[in-house]
C-alpha cells in the first residue's frame, strides 16, 4: 500500500532509529535499502574464519548506551544484549597499560601508579563529565542548532571551569594530554580515542572528542552487541516493524521526486514511484544526496557552493583476526581481555 507518511533512503542506524522515532509518533514509515541486508556499517559477518563472527565496521557503542534518543526504545526486549569486557579500554606505554576500569576509582588508582598526579587529574577529569556530560551529550545528538540543550550546557559551565572548560574543548588532543596528564599511557587513553573519530590528534575539536569517548568509556563503558554489531540493526529493525513499519532491501532509489522544493517521494531503480505525505529522509553521505538524488539545478546556491569544498572524513582501516588462544601480552599484570586502541 503506497500510503507512507515518511520514506526513509537508507537502512543505517541513523535511518533506523529515525524510523522507529516517527514510527512512536503515529506515522507510518518506509525505510528503503539498496544493499541485501540493513544495517548499513552496523553489521558483523563469518568471513574471517568459519565460527567466528566479527563486526565488519563499527563495533563498539557507547553514545548508543547514552542516548536519549536510543535508551527509552528498550532494544532488550527485541533481541539486543550489551556485552562489556573486564577492562573498558587501555593503552600500552612505556611503563605498563593505562586502563580505564568500569570504577573510576580504579582507573584514577592505576593511573596514578604509571604516573604520580595523574590519578588526581583524571578524577578531576569526570567530575567535570559528572556535571555536564549529559548536557553535551544532549547537545551532541539534538538537532542543529541545538538551542535547548545549548542552553543547558552553558548553564552548567561555571561548575566546570566556565571558559577555561570551553577552550579545552577546542584544544586538539596533543595540547590537552600535554597540560592534563603527564604519563605517556594515560595521554593515549585520550589521544587514541580522538583517533576513533577520525580526527588527527593535531587538529582543533580532537580534544573534545578523545575526552567525550574515553569519559563515556568511564561512564557507560564501551558496550558490544552479544552475537555482533549486526543484532543492534536487526533490534531497530525489529522495533520498527512492531511499530507498524516497513523495510525493504534490494531497493534502489535513484532520485527524491520533488513538488514546488518539497520532498514529495522517491524514484526506484525499477521505475515506481513511491510517495512520501509528510517527509523523505536521506540516511546517505552529503555526495550522493546533494547532486545526485537532488539534483543540482534543484538545490540552493549556498549548498552547492558548500558541496563544492566537500572533503571526506579521513580513512580508517581496521583489521579482524580469528585467534587460536588469548593475545600473549608482556605485561600479564593486567587483565588480558581487556581490548586495546
Amino acid at each position: 500500500m503506497d500510503n507512507y507518511d515518511a520514506v526513509i533512503i537508507g537502512s543505517g542506524p541513523n535511518g533506523l532509529a529515525a524510523g522507529n522515532v516517527l514510527a512512536d509518533a503515529g506515522w507510518r514509515v518506509l525505510v528503503l535499502e539498496a544493499q541485501d541486508r540493513i544495517g548499513g556499517a552496523v553489521a558483523s559477518d563469518n568471513d574471517v574464519h568459519d565460527g567466528y563472527i566479527h563486526d565488519t565496521f563499527s563495533s563498539f557503542y557507547p553514545l548508543a548506551a547514552a542516548s536519549p534518543v536510543l535508551k527509552p526504545m528498550n532494544l532488550d526486549r527485541f533481541g539486543l544484549t550489551w556485552s562489556h569486557a573486564p577492562a573498558v579500554v587501555g593503552s600500552p606505554g612505556p611503563s605498563g597499560w593505562a586502563l580505564i576500569q568500569h570504577d573510576p576509582r580504579d582507573t584514577a588508582e592505576g593511573l596514578e601508579q604509571l604516573h604520580p598526579g595523574d590519578g588526581d587529574a583524571w578524577e578531576r577529569m569526570y567530575r567535570d563529565w559528572t556535571n555536564i556530560g549529559d548536557a553535551l551529550i544532549h547537545a551532541l545528538l539534538s538537532p542543529f542548532p541545538p538551542v535547548r540543550a545549548g542552553i543547558r550546557a552553558a548553564l552548567k559551565l561555571r561548575k566546570v571551569g566556565g571558559l577555561s572548560f570551553l577552550r579545552m574543548l577546542l584544544e586538539p588532543s596533543r595540547t590537552l594530554t600535554g597540560i592534563r596528564l603527564r604519563g605517556p599511557a594515560a595521554q593515549l587513553l585520550i589521544a587514541g580515542n580522538a583517533a576513533h573519530a577520525d580526527i588527527p590528534p593535531d587538529a582543533a575539536g580532537s580534544g573534545l572528542f578523545g575526552w567525550l569517548l574515553a569519559m563515556l568509556a568511564q561512564d557507560v563503558g564501551f558496550p558490544v552487541a552479544r552475537g555482533g554489531a549486526g543484532h543492534l540493526a536487526a533490534a531497530l529493525a525489529a522495533r520498527l516493524t512492531s511499530l507498524g513499519g516497513d523495510i525493504r532491501c534490494h531497493t534502489k532509489v535513484t532520485r527524491i521526486e520533488l513538488t514546488h522544493h518539497r520532498a514529495t517521494g522517491v524514484l526506484l531503480a525499477d521505475g515506481e514511484i513511491i510517495h512520501a505525505k509528510r517527509a523523505v529522509i536521506a540516511d546517505v553521505s552529503a555526495p550522493a544526496l546533494y547532486g545526485e538524488l537532488v539534483g543540482w539545478d534543484q538545490l540552493p546556491t549556498r549548498v552547492r557552493r558548500q558541496m563544492r569544498s566537500f572533503q571526506w572524513d579521513p580513512g580508517t582501516i581496521k583489521v579482524d583476526w580469528a585467534l587460536s588462544g588469548p593475545v600473549p601480552w608482556q605485561d600479564h599484570r593486567q587483565p588480558p581481555r581487556a581490548p586495546c586502541t
